[in-house]
């Protein structure tokens, strides 16, 4: 069973705020909240925007109730604290009795769900999880239980961006938002009278139109377009596309180190798709299979910077991991690399996580 919220362990944050006016200025123009997270990724602009779609980003397949679960299974099942926290205490804010959430934490008998709302908490798991990485029947099993294609994969895309924000935060040990937890529990009652208004006001906030500029061919087009394409017209789709992009254009680290980050991903999780991609990324750059073949088994590469070679077994402990020992080893990393290669490896290796395991809807 997944830990519950006070048994992850969790360390001092690896990066200090970064206040900066204009974004902060910008957040709150565009919904943010200017959480602890925010002013931690500030220095880089691809993740900055990544971590804000997810915070503002909308569903148009889903309801916000079955949103909601997700994010609180995702972010328990990834051992993700400050997720875990700010995504109970906001289902606290919308009334769900404390029953409901624990017999979801526990896994235990979900009477208070129904049949479908179960296929969803045991897909979340298996997904976030990926011991091993479900394959397309688990999929399948969603539209038996009544689930629309484009529901089923709107499940699948914010349950792997949720894997992409957990890792941040955890890699990071981005501080739990407490105050926000204590004040949610101090006003407990009063929320429990206003659950009604409270979750229909949530729901019209996360309720979003199918976007038109997240067609197939579009989202095609660019790093791992092929995992993206089965996303066509979800609103939460230009989120994955964008963060992919501004991934790889970012130049903090070579782009071949990146690529060879992906590989290993997909290597670890066996995902043909995934590697396929990342090889022809890293042929772009000139590496030849063998080489890529002798990097995927050593975990080293001549062709990657020597102030870059340490994050290529370190990425692979990012797809399993346990929080004390990944919090430590990334924190040996930044004091070797410094702070915005860090921040940059920690966006590439979560987004390496997210992708990989979305591929599951074309493999």
């Amino acid at each position: 069973m997944a830990q519950l919220l006070n048994e992850i362990p969790w360390g001092e944050p690896l990066l200090a705020p970064d206040i900066d006016p204009d974004w902060e200025a910008e957040l709150k123009r565009r919904g943010g909240n200017g959480s602890e997270l925010d002013r931690r990724v500030a220095p880089s602009p691809w993740l900055r925007e990544a971590c804000l779609g997810m915070n503002t980003g909308r569903a148009c397949a889903i309801s916000a109730h079955l949103f909601n679960v997700a994010a609180l299974v995702t972010s328990q099942e990834n051992a993700c604290r400050y997720c875990y926290g700010a995504s109970r205490a906001y289902m606290q804010n919308l009334g769900y009795s404390e029953s409901f959430i624990r017999r979801i934490e526990q896994d235990v008998h979900l009477s208070e769900l129904n049949e479908k709302e179960r296929a969803l908490v045991a897909f979340g798991r298996n997904l976030a999880r990926s011991r091993p990485r479900p394959a397309l029947a688990e999929r399948d099993a969603l539209l038996r239980h009544g689930y629309t294609l484009a529901a089923a994969h709107e499940i699948a895309l914010w349950i792997a961006l949720g894997c992409f924000y957990n890792r941040v935060s955890t890699l990071i040990a981005s501080p739990p938002e407490r105050g926000y937890e204590q004040w949610v529990s101090a006003k407990r009652v009063k929320f429990l009278l206003l659950a009604p208004l409270m979750r229909f006001q949530a729901a019209r906030r996360r309720r979003g139109k199918p976007d038109p500029a997240a067609t197939a061919e579009a989202l095609r087009a660019g790093p791992f377009g092929p995992v993206l394409a089965p996303l066509a017209g979800l609103p939460g789709a230009m989120i994955m596309k964008s963060a992919l992009d501004g991934a790889f254009a970012s130049n903090v680290l070579s782009r071949g180190t990146k690529a060879l980050m992906f590989a290993i991903v997909a290597r670890s999780l066996d995902c043909r798709a995934s590697e396929t991609e990342a090889r022809r990324l890293l042929a772009a750059e000139g590496c030849s299979d063998a080489e890529i073949d002798k990097s995927l088994a050593s975990l080293e590469s001549a062709r990657v910077p020597g102030t870059e070679s340490r994050l290529l077994p370190w990425v692979r402990d990012t797809v399993h991991f346990q929080t004390a020992r990944i919090q430590g080893r990334t924190r040996e990393l930044a004091a070797a690399m410094g702070n915005a290669a860090v921040l940059e490896a920690i966006g590439v290796a979560s987004l390496a996580n997210a992708t990989v395991r979305l591929a599951m809807l074309v493999e």
